[in-house]
């Protein structure tokens, strides 16, 4: 499933730059890419010059969660091609069988059906090749769980996206 997943997706992102034609400077309107650790695809869309809405769906073998963030993004003098990006957002989740977390000496499970749903921010760096559809970032993304069992965490990753 995984195969297949990535496949599609790559196949989606290529159609999509043929489509709607590459972006090859600096700045670029949309992207569409995966994001590792964990594992999820991203969308992100432009709003406005520096202000931008990206959209993450993380798929595991025992559930899905979906991700909202509003980024405010920013120029790092002396460095083009290269901002930052901070920001709030939300996530919404599922699973689907029996799923335990180990935080702090204590075990919280989510049984078929929960849900997850809490709050999210961003803070991270994003690099954008010029003269190339391809962007790299690297982020933090704390989290407050509200749904079943509270908690806060933290993922981050290292975001690859095809830009047009």
């Amino acid at each position: 499933m995984k195969k297949s997943l990535f496949t599609t997706g790559l196949a989606l992102m290529l159609c999509t730059s043929v489509t709607f034609g590459q972006a090859m400077g600096s700045n670029y309107r949309a992207a569409f890419g995966f994001k590792f650790y964990p594992a999820a695809v991203t969308a992100k869309f432009f709003v406005k010059h520096n202000q931008a809405i990206e959209a993450l769906g993380y798929i595991w073998d025992h559930g899905f969660r979906g991700t909202v963030l509003y980024e405010f993004h920013g120029d790092i003098t002396g460095a083009p091609g290269l901002k930052w990006y901070a920001g709030p957002g939300a996530h919404l989740g599922a699973y689907n069988e029996n799923w335990r977390r180990h935080r702090g000496g204590n075990y919280y499970y989510y049984n078929d059906g929960d849900i997850s749903a809490g709050f999210d921010g961003i803070i991270g760096m994003e690099y954008k090749f010029k003269g190339a559809p391809i962007c790299l970032s690297a982020d933090l993304q704390p989290f407050v769980e509200l749904a079943d069992h509270a908690y806060a965490g933290l993922w981050g990753g290292i975001g690859l996206r095809f830009a047009f």
